[in-house]
C-alpha cells in the first residue's frame, strides 16, 4: 500500500504539490491523472524519495522508500524508460541492478523472457525503440518481484498487442493481491485497466474514487427507452419524478430514474418496450469536467497563425 499525508513540494515560490493525501490499496490498479503540470511526476518521485517533500510524508507498506536496503524487493517503478546506459545490453542493464539487491542470474533471464525481449537480450539497450524501452523499463520494475508496483505513461511507444500485453500484464498483478499505481494520459485505457482513481491539478486532491463510481456521477448519464407506448410510458414516468424527454419518433432520454424502474413500470402496465439501455459519459469526458479549472495550457479553437514571411 501507499499512503500520503499532507504531502507537498515546493520550488521557490512554486509549489508543485500542495497539501496532498490519498492511499492506493493492495489488489487494485490504481489509475493516477492530471493534466500536464499537475504533480504526477514530482508525487511519484517523491514516493520513491527522488525528492524529498517540503511537508507531509508518503509511505510503501508503511515505511519511506529510503528505509528498505533492497528496495527491488518492496517496489517496482518506470518513470523513465530510457533511463539506461545506452552501450550496456538489455541484460546486463538488468543484471547490473539485479547485483545492487542481492537477485540471481534466473531472475534476469525470467524478466527478459516475461517481456518479450529474450531475442535481443544481449543487444545495446541504446539502440531500441521507444516500445522496447518501455518493455526493458517493466522488465526491471519486476526484477524484484515486488509487491508495490508503479507505472508512469507504460504504454507509449507500444504497438496495439504490446498495449493489450501491458494492460492484462497490470490486471494479473493487482488480482496476485500487489498495488499497482499508473499514471497515463491516455483515458480510453485508464477506462479499460484501472478499478481506482486520483486526479489532481495543481497539485491538489480533484477526486479519489472508484471508476464506477466516477462515471456513474457524471452529468451526461441517462436511459435511452424506445417503446410503441411511449407517451404513456413517458407519463408514468414523470408522475414518478422523472424527466422524460422526446427523442427520434419512438424513444425517451430518461434521466432521474433506474432501469429498474422504467422496466418495472412498464411490466406493471402492459407497455412494450423496444429498448432499455444506459448512455453513461465517458472517462475522458468526466476527467475533462473535474479538471476544466485546473488546466494551465489551452488551446484557442479560433485562433488564426499569421502566415510566415519569406
Amino acid at each position: 500500500m501507499i499512503e500520503a499525508i499532507g504531502l507537498s513540494k515546493r520550488y521557490g515560490d512554486t509549489v508543485a504539490v500542495d497539501d496532498l493525501s490519498f492511499t492506493v490499496p493492495p489488489g487494485q490498479v490504481t489509475g493516477f491523472l492530471g493534466p500536464n503540470g499537475a504533480g504526477k511526476s514530482t508525487t511519484m518521485r517523491m514516493i520513491l524519495g527522488l525528492d524529498a517533500p517540503s511537508s507531509g510524508s508518503v509511505t510503501v507498506n508503511g515505511k519511506p522508500y529510503t528505509a528498505y536496503r533492497r528496495p527491488l524487493f518492496e517496489v517496482g517503478a518506470l518513470l523513465e524508460a530510457k533511463a539506461i546506459h545506452g552501450g550496456r545490453s538489455a541484460y546486463h542493464h538488468l543484471r547490473s541492478l539485479a547485483l545492487s539487491n542481492g537477485i540471481g542470474k534466473v531472475r534476469v533471464e525470467q524478466v527478459l523472457d516475461q517481456v518479450g525481449l529474450r531475442s535481443v537480450a544481449r543487444k545495446p539497450a541504446g539502440g531500441f525503440s521507444l516500445g522496447m524501452g518501455q518493455r526493458l523499463g517493466i522488465a526491471a520494475a519486476l526484477l524484484g518481484d515486488p509487491p508495490v508496483l508503479m507505472f508512469d505513461e507504460p504504454v507509449n511507444g507500444l504497438d496495439p498487442e504490446g498495449v493489450l500485453w501491458i494492460r492484462n500484464l497490470l490486471k494479473a498483478l493487482a488480482a496476485e493481491g500487489r498495488t499497482v499505481f499508473l499514471s497515463s494520459h491516455l483515458m480510453s485505457e485508464m477506462a479499460l485497466t484501472a478499478d481506482r482513481l486520483i486526479i489532481i491539478g495543481r497539485g491538489r486532491l480533484i477526486a479519489e474514487t472508484t471508476v464506477a463510481d466516477l462515471l456513474d456521477g457524471g452529468a451526461g448519464n441517462y436511459l435511452r427507452v424506445r417503446s410503441p407506448d411511449r407517451d404513456a410510458l413517458a407519463t408514468l414516468l414523470r408522475a414518478r419524478g422523472a424527466t422524460a424527454v422526446h427523442e427520434g419518433q419512438d424513444a425517451l432520454k430518461v434521466t432521474d430514474a433506474t432501469s429498474d424502474l422504467v422496466g418495472e413500470l412498464a411490466r406493471a402496465n402492459g407497455l412494450a418496450l423496444l429498448e432499455l439501455s444506459t448512455q453513461q459519459t465517458s472517462l475522458e469526458q468526466r476527467y475533462m469536467e473535474l479538471t476544466s479549472d485546473a488546466v494551465d495550457y489551452r488551446t484557442t479553437e479560433d485562433a488564426s497563425v499569421p502566415a510566415a514571411r519569406n
